[in-house]
């Protein structure tokens, strides 16, 4: 299935056969205090910049009716961001992933973000269409 909206990746999760449970990191799209001129004009126009993760959050399908209800509780619970990092967590022999394992993969996907290791990340705009980045 071709994800094409965050709603297609919801629908996927509750098929699964084994429960999931999706990771989400919201991040900030910024630029450091030291960036050249090309590099803010670049950003100005909507490319490149550094990427800040601002807060994460783990969801199970059941509990996300659709990606307009993961954008109003995000605007409540933190600060604005510009996109929102996802991936899915498979629990094993019909047992939902464990806190500790939701913990650290939340950890591990907040690190790869600092790191600017994307792969196997699915980020969204607020619009919740897939971003590709560069």
């Amino acid at each position: 299935m071709d994800i094409a909206h965050f709603d297609d990746l919801l629908r996927l999760a509750r098929q699964q056969r084994e429960p999931q449970v999706l990771l989400f990191v919201f991040a900030s799209a910024g630029l450091p205090a030291d960036a050249s001129h090309s590099q803010r004009v670049q950003h100005d126009s909507g490319v490149g910049g550094e990427l800040t993760p601002l807060m994460c959050v783990d969801k199970t399908p059941a509990a996300l009716t659709d990606f307009e209800t993961l954008c109003a509780e995000a605007e409540v619970a933190g600060p604005p961001w510009a996109i929102v990092f996802s991936a899915a967590l498979s629990g094993r022999n019909g047992q939902p992933p464990t806190v500790n394992d939701i913990d650290a993969a939340l950890r591990r996907m907040v690190g790869a973000i600092q790191a600017g290791q994307l792969e196997g990340l699915l980020p969204f705009n607020r619009a919740g269409e897939p971003v590709q980045l560069t």
